[in-house]
């Protein structure tokens, strides 16, 4: 009988110790559980905040670009203040909802672009400084989560800088060019002639820190413009204007007719379809293709090609004109017929002048070569930058005889006509623009209209 006793007891034991071990185990995997948990809900690391630019200067809208990353419990909250004579202002409050408790909480990473804009919102004029406070979804720090605070002085102008309009062309007209010139009473970041939405970079004149000069054009299908003004803005944001008026002429038209042959196809079409593999159809649907399509997109790359001119003038006194028979003008308006019936309509904008074969082609001015290469319905091209915005244009190149970067002196030998591209012949497509803009050659080519309207008023100015 005690033996049995003894053997209960002994087992009694042994279920006794195996139950605390497991009572230990539990306990310790909900200690480790809970250490985790809290390793995870109260994790240190604090938001990193990326500015892409920074600002100095507050007033009127000024875009704050900046990028927010957190990789532990995900953003939370993003705060902007303005702190200013102990006062604070909010000018930007922004929350994220929490997604979860033991995982990502809020997003790992925010890229935002903020509008500050002070002019109503009650800030003096003087220094403050910028607050960017931004929280994650950490229990950390009385379960306010771990913050990271920039601060960021700046000064406080609301008030607009001072445009001066000194001279703005009188009369204008479609395919028309013309200059304006403006003072600014303080350094600006931004500044120009705005033809309804049309935007012309003003460029210092004659090295001036407060003068400036914009040229400007309309297109050969402008309208009369409904508003024409200088615009300035500040590097706190704040926008200052000036109105003024021009005289709108309207122009006369001119129309062409352009019969295509088969003979003209089946000379073009193999060169085309080098450039253009992607060209499909019948011989006539490939041509429309090119004198549509890669028309438009040519147009579009010699704009970009043209949008960042030299800021000096490079050009002096009148553009020359290569001697030879005017075959076609500016903004003529041509359609094209084949076997007598109309399949196409576009629109000449440059001077077409015809000479022996092979001619060479000289600069109309002094000016940087921009670009010295093939482009589609131009054939070989060469574009000089004249400074300012003011380019022109010389293609159908049998040859090119300049490189991009150079910078060539009025008269001097930069190609070799011919009849690459849509050119039925060998001859030369001349074309002046103003920032991208198509405009007429002849009054660059005139030495009277240059003098009355853009060299007088430059020189009265100085």
């Amino acid at each position: 009988m005690s033996r049995i006793i003894r053997r209960r007891r002994r087992t009694f034991s042994r279920r006794g110790g195996t139950g605390k071990k497991v009572l230990l185990t539990l306990l310790f995997l909900l200690i480790a559980a809970a250490g985790a948990t809290g390793f995870i809900l109260f994790e240190t690391e604090k938001p990193q905040l990326t500015l892409e630019k920074t600002i100095s200067y507050l007033g009127g809208p000024v875009e704050l670009p900046f990028t927010i990353t957190d990789q532990k419990s995900g953003i939370q909250q993003i705060v902007i203040t303005l702190e200013q004579n102990g006062g604070i202002l909010q000018l930007f409050n922004k929350s994220f909802p929490r997604q979860a408790w033991l995982t990502q909480a809020g997003p790992k990473k925010i890229t935002e672009k903020v509008t500050l804009d002070l002019t109503r919102a009650g800030a003096r004029e003087g220094k403050a400084d910028l607050v960017i406070t931004v929280r994650d979804f950490s229990l950390n720090g009385l379960l306010k989560g771990n913050s990271s605070i920039t601060r960021l002085p700046v000064t406080i102008d609301t008030r607009p800088p001072h445009v001066t309009i000194k001279h703005a062309q009188k009369y204008i007209k479609p395919g028309s060019s013309g200059i304006v010139v403006y003072e600014v009473s303080e350094p600006t970041e931004h500044h120009g002639v705005m033809i309804d939405s049309t935007f012309f970079q003003g460029y210092p004149l004659n090295g001036s820190n407060t003068t400036f000069i914009a040229y400007i054009a309309l297109p050969w299908d402008a309208v009369k413009p409904e508003s024409t003004r200088v615009v300035a803005k500040d590097q706190a944001g704040n926008i200052g204007k000036a109105v003024f008026s021009m005289r709108f002429k309207k122009a006369k038209e001119k129309k062409d007719r352009i019969n295509v042959s088969d003979g003209f196809l089946n000379k073009k079409l193999p060169e085309f379809q080098e450039h253009y593999p992607e060209m499909k159809g019948t011989k006539l649907e490939q041509y429309i293709y090119v004198n549509t399509t890669i028309r438009k997109i040519n147009a579009q790359q010699i704009a970009k090609i043209c949008s960042t001119p030299v800021s000096e003038q490079l050009w002096y006194d009148r553009f020359l004109r290569m001697p030879g028979a005017g075959k076609a003008g500016y903004a003529d308006q041509r359609t094209y017929y084949y076997q007598g019936r109309p399949v196409d309509h576009q629109t000449h904008l440059g001077m077409d002048i015809a000479s022996t074969a092979r001619v060479g082609i000289k600069a109309a001015n002094r000016g940087k070569v921009i670009f010295a290469d093939y482009l589609g319905i131009y054939g070989n091209m060469v574009i000089l930058d004249h400074g300012q915005g003011l380019a022109s244009l010389y293609s159908h190149l049998s040859s090119i005889e300049t490189e991009v970067g150079k910078i060539v002196e009025k008269d001097e030998l930069i190609a070799h006509s011919g009849a690459t591209g849509l050119a039925g012949g060998d001859h030369l497509h001349f074309s002046i623009l103003i920032n991208g803009i198509f405009v007429t050659p002849v009054e660059w080519w005139d030495r009277h209209w240059i003098k009355t309207n853009i060299q007088n008023f430059i020189t009265k100015i100085k």
